[in-house]
């Protein structure tokens, strides 16, 4: 990796800005309370780091989408109150509706070496996600350095990253230094072979994901909603099933390509069938030859599990980038269950990527039996598809 770290900054008695992600979700039953902490536990490394080195850290964060106005409901108090219950009387919050003003830089120029300190939510303001120039220089002006550690957000420009970063020396936190050291070797010089397992409802959503991978993986698995535009571009009969018509003939391109490659891919062949999408409904298990008419396909079966189960077994690198059926209901969540403990017990680099899949990982309760559960779902996939981070491409080179 070639960007600076924060341990190439000289950081004692430094006011240091830090992009963190605290997009955390919040509590529906408790108002106030943090539903999953992940995030911020994410983020508690670099801070650490630049407090115990003498930083006097300046924390932001976005939360939801307030629209570029103060709306309360978006606030950080949630993420505050957990802050000083953690840190303690070393922690300040630094709130305004206008996230930088006279206010906050008085506050800001207080801080004592080893201090922490959170502002207001950075979509208070509509500059932020149009990366404008006069609210980065805002932000810019109350720190000597900048540390990007949201790799969440990272595949946006926006005013509190590459706004800031065009601004202030600047360097990646502990998190970004993973995620692009586990990310970035697996797609540059993975040890073979390189299964990657692909799913989620589209296929428009992973095409740029599968174009980058065909040229360096082994073996793609494809299960999902995406599975089944597959499978009726080959002729099968998909029922009521996810669609997408028009990625037909792309699909069939991207087999092609895959053959082409000597890539091997692999769909369902067999599913898991239901009249709607609800919890307690009836279910079946059939080939993927007899899906019915008038029944969709919500999960992939016994049989596909234990197939790619397989794949996976005798894999050195693994990629998972989308669940397997409709995870969150139980009826249709073995798929991606089998898949996660498939990853669990493999003796492979296993990277899940961000969003629904390191949910599912998460909820399986395997997430200290993966080498990298990314934190950023767009992002990830992003990387996955080789496309240039902004947040990151910003930062400074060693």
């Amino acid at each position: 990796m070639n960007k600076k770290t924060v341990k190439d900054l000289d950081v004692k008695g430094k006011k240091v800005l830090v992009r963190v992600d605290f997009n955390v979700p919040l509590s529906k039953e408790e108002k106030g309370k943090i539903a999953d902490d992940t995030r911020i536990k994410a983020a508690i490394p670099t801070i650490n780091y630049l407090s115990e080195n003498g930083a006097k850290v300046i924390l932001m964060s976005h939360l939801g989408r307030p629209k570029g106005e103060a709306n309360p409901e978006f606030a950080l108090k949630p993420v505050a109150d957990y802050l000083e219950n953690f840190y303690g009387g070393q922690f300040r919050f630094i709130p305004s509706p206008e996230v930088v003003d006279e206010k906050v830089k008085e506050e800001v120029s207080k801080l004592e070496d080893g201090q922490i300190a959170l502002l207001e939510n950075t979509r208070y303001r509509a500059e932020e996600t149009k990366n404008g120039e006069e609210f980065a220089k805002e932000l810019a002006s109350l720190a000597d350095l900048y540390v990007n550690d949201a790799f969440g957000t990272s595949h946006r420009a926006h005013a509190s990253n590459v706004g800031v970063a065009s601004i202030l020396p600047s360097a990646v936190g502990f998190l970004i230094e993973k995620e692009i050291e586990v990310m970035g070797k697996a797609l540059e010089s993975p040890d073979h072979p390189f299964v990657s397992i692909l799913g989620g409802a589209k296929v428009s959503d992973k095409i740029g994901v599968i174009e980058n991978l065909i040229t360096k993986v082994d073996t793609i698995l494809i299960g999902g909603g995406m599975a089944y535009t597959f499978l009726k571009a080959m002729g099968k009969e998909i029922g009521q099933s996810l669609l997408e018509e028009d990625k037909m003939d792309l699909s069939l391109e991207l087999m092609k390509k895959a053959k082409a490659n000597e890539v091997e891919i692999l769909l369902p062949i067999d599913v898991v069938i239901a009249d709607k999408i609800e919890a307690g409904v009836d279910t079946e298990i059939v080939d993927i030859d007899s899906i019915p008419e008038d029944k969709e396909a919500l999960d992939i079966g016994p049989k596909t599990a234990e197939l790619f189960a397989d794949k996976i077994k005798d894999a050195k690198t693994v990629v998972w980038n989308g669940p397997m059926g409709v995870f969150e209901i139980k009826e249709f969540s073995n798929g991606t269950n089998e898949v996660a403990k498939a990853l669990a017990e493999s003796e492979a680099v296993t990277i899940v990527g961000g969003g629904d899949s390191a949910l599912a990982i998460e909820m399986a309760g395997l997430k200290d039996k993966i080498t990298h559960v990314s934190t950023g779902g767009g992002a990830s996939l992003e990387f996955l598809e080789g496309k240039d981070l902004p947040g990151i491409t910003a930062i400074e080179d060693k």
